[in-house]
């Protein structure tokens, strides 16, 4: 069985969410310096790179990245290929039976179509959302930087999954996989009452 590794690289000057802190690697102790040791200090935002969101993202007090169920992040998982669509809305959803899936992955992007242009991506309209809740799913995740259009102040997604305790994965890198159905693997770095945190993520093929 194949495993795809569908998590961003964290690098200095990668694409990040406008107005988060940008990403700084930088030495700390280094054996060329005479250290005993290589240790390197990580400066980045909550949201960087390939991530989740928790309740705490948008509401005081809602759950923290370490206190979302392990078992809603690693499971059966279905990639959905929408690389024509501008926006994710109800329409876009017609004859995906969402109700037999937890966990639903957009693969949006296609080559020349960055992570954050606004023009690249129009989010998941409140109605899609809408009908992702009440389908069941427990789960959304996008490869863009948003489930919501980059420019949006309302984040209507945002808040209509994390109101319905869906979870939110965002910034995946789904270049390699096909559409179709995985396991999906998901450990998020357990940041205590963190709003979000970075996380490694992959897809296993099922077994035929």
């Amino acid at each position: 069985m194949r495993i795809f590794d569908v998590t961003r690289l964290i690098h200095h000057g990668m694409p990040v969410y406008a107005g988060d802190p940008e990403v700084l690697i930088e030495p700390w102790l280094s054996i060329s310096a005479g250290s005993s040791v290589n240790v390197s200090r990580l400066s980045m935002g909550s949201h960087t790179g390939t991530h989740i969101d928790a309740p705490a993202h948008l509401r005081d007090g809602s759950l923290g990245v370490d206190q979302l169920p392990l078992d809603e992040l690693i499971g059966p998982a279905r990639v959905v290929g929408l690389p024509t669509c501008f926006q994710i809305d109800a329409g876009s959803l017609l004859g995906l039976e969402l109700t037999l899936h937890r966990r639903i992955l957009f693969k949006t992007l296609v080559p020349g179509r960055q992570q954050t242009d606004p023009a690249g991506f129009g989010g998941i309209t409140e109605e899609a959302a809408r009908l992702l809740v009440d389908s069941g799913v427990k789960l959304v995740g996008v490869d863009t930087l948003s489930v919501d259009r980059l420019d949006s102040s309302s984040l209507p997604a945002h808040n209509t999954f994390l109101d319905a305790g869906i979870i939110i994965l965002e910034g995946l890198d789904l270049s390699a996989v096909l559409p179709g159905d995985y396991e999906l693997l998901c450990l998020p770095l357990k940041v205590h009452h963190g709003d979000g945190a970075p996380a490694r993520i992959v897809l296993r093929e099922l077994a035929a």
